[in-house]
Order: C-alpha cells, then sequence, then structure tokens
C-alpha cells in the first residue's frame, strides 16, 4: 500500500523543485523528506527521483507516480470535505493565508468568534503577499487564501481554485495635514503629477495600481521613497517626506496629523477575495470562515 504522507512529499519535490524546498513548504526536515521518498521507492519497486548535478528529478516512474497521485489526494481531499458536510462537522485544522491588511482588519477581527464557535477548528494564520498565497492554495501548502485585485490589475486563479468576493476596500491619497491638498474634497492623478510618493515596492499589485492610475497624464508617479507596509506610509507621510495611497482596510487611525482624501478618476478600490481548491467546496470549514469574512 501506497503511503500517502510520502506521496505526498514526492508531490511537494516536484512542486518546489528540490528535497530542501520541500521540506521547508511542509515543515519537515530535507532527510525527512528523503527518507519518505526512499519508503516509497520500497514501497513501489521503482526507482522515482534521480540525482542531476546537485538536485534531484523525477524519473519516468516518479512523473506517472506524481501525476497519478495528486489526482488521488485531490479524490481524498474531496471525500474528506463530502464527510465532514454530511456529519455537519467544522472541525480540522485550516491553514489560511492573507495579505498584511487583511489579515489586521478582516481576519484577525473574527477568528476568536470562530474558535468560540467551533471549538473542534483549529487555525493556522500566515501573512503572505497575493501572488505568493495564490500558489500556496493551488499547491496545496494552504487552504484558503485572502487576496486583492485591484480594479483592472489582473491576478491569475488557477482552474482548480474557487474564488469568492468577500469585502470590497477603498484607499485614499493620504496627506500631511498642513499639505495645500489636506483641504480638498477629491483629488484627481492631474492633481498629484508633482508629488512625491511614497510606495510598495516595484512589481507588487499596490504599486502597478499606482502606476495604472497615471494613464492619461503622461507621466508616472514620482516615487520618493519604497516600504512595503503601508504602516510604515504612514510614518513617512507624518515625517513629511511625502504622500501615499493606503486603504481603508486594517488601516490604523490616521490621528490629527494625517488627512485621508478620496480620489477619483479612476476611485482606487480593490475587491478581497478568499480562494480555496474547489475539491474542498464541500468543507464546512472552509464554508465557516468564508461566512466569517463576508462570503
Amino acid at each position: 500500500m501506497i503511503d500517502l504522507a510520502a506521496l505526498t512529499s514526492l508531490c511537494a519535490v516536484d512542486t518546489h523543485g528540490s528535497v530542501v524546498a520541500a521540506a521547508d513548504a511542509l515543515g519537515y526536515t530535507p532527510s525527512a523528506v528523503s527518507q519518505q521518498v526512499k519508503r516509497l521507492e520500497k514501497q513501489t519497486g521503482v526507482p522515482l527521483l534521480e540525482r542531476v548535478g546537485r538536485g534531484v528529478m523525477l524519473t519516468d516512474h516518479g512523473r506517472h507516480l506524481v501525476d497519478a497521485g495528486v489526482r488521488l489526494l485531490t479524490d481524498l481531499e474531496r471525500v474528506e470535505a463530502g464527510l465532514h458536510r454530511r456529519a455537519g462537522a467544522v472541525a480540522g485544522h485550516l491553514r489560511v493565508t492573507a495579505f498584511s491588511t487583511a489579515m489586521r482588519g478582516l481576519v484577525a477581527p473574527v477568528v476568536r468568534d470562530l474558535r468560540d464557535q467551533h471549538p473542534d477548528l483549529t487555525l493556522t494564520l500566515t501573512e503572505r503577499e497575493p501572488w505568493d498565497t495564490v500558489d500556496l492554495v493551488a499547491s496545496g501548502q494552504s487552504d484558503l487564501g485572502v487576496v486583492h485585485r485591484w480594479g483592472d490589475v489582473p491576478i491569475s486563479i488557477p482552474e482548480h481554485l474557487e474564488a469568492t468576493v468577500v469585502a470590497h476596500d477603498v484607499a485614499d491619497v493620504v496627506v500631511h495635514v498642513d499639505h495645500p491638498l489636506a483641504a480638498r474634497p477629491t483629488l484627481t492623478p492631474r492633481d498629484l503629477v508633482d508629488e512625491d510618493w511614497i510606495a510598495t515596492p516595484d512589481g507588487t499589485i499596490c504599486r502597478q495600481w499606482l502606476t495604472r492610475m497615471y494613464a492619461g497624464t503622461g507621466r508616472l508617479p514620482r516615487i520618493a521613497h519604497t516600504a512595503m507596509e503601508f504602516d510604515s506610509h504612514l510614518a513617512l507621510v507624518r515625517a513629511g517626506l511625502g504622500i501615499a495611497l493606503v486603504p481603508r482596510l486594517g488601516r490604523q487611525p490616521l490621528g490629527e496629523e494625517l488627512v485621508g482624501v478620496p480620489a477619483h478618476d479612476p476611485e482606487p478600490t480593490r475587491d478581497v477575495i478568499a480562494v480555496h481548491r474547489r475539491s474542498m467546496a464541500d468543507s464546512p470549514a472552509v464554508r465557516a470562515v468564508l461566512n466569517a469574512l463576508g462570503g
């Protein structure tokens, strides 16, 4: 009989490209993953990995087993979800991954109620960027992910994942109270072409949205400072070092020194989306978390 835990390890090696990366994703040591693969080779009687330089790659037998094994593990996940649905049991261990402002403003506020209502449900929370979150859920390393989609900035969601919009969020242009724009009722990108911005790093979804806001102005946003966390953006605006586009979800109070001015043309809005594997669609635990998040 094929060991399912060992099969999971072999699939992880294929997904992540090495024993070390698979071990890191699964929370095992590299030696434990190697031992599981060797046990699988002993059970099947065929070689599953072969060394290539300093790394490893699947043999033809290994590729066949992984292709069939992924379908098997998906079917087992679907069976387990169906059993829980039949029993009406909100139970088990659910791994939830979310971006930082959703973790603060959406996930954290509902966790205590979820635990109180469903004492047999255990949640493990991890904070990651949206693209990483989609990959983690798609590869089975997380069970439910919370990501965001700004306007027409796309985020690719594989077909075997199901997406549910759980919230809508709006960002304001945050300026120092002494800034000339602080008294304006609204702002457009043309009002902001000569401003210094505090922005997230190049390549992030929020940075892409800020750049697209400037379409039609003939200019690009002038990035003065870069910081990953919006709390850092607020601190830098408070210090008079520029302005920032900061979502309302999970935002700390602006206090007396900062003003959030609504923007339009376009209005910076984003959908907050929960994703999970379709094989977990019948899971009462997944449904309970989606309901708590607003989906």
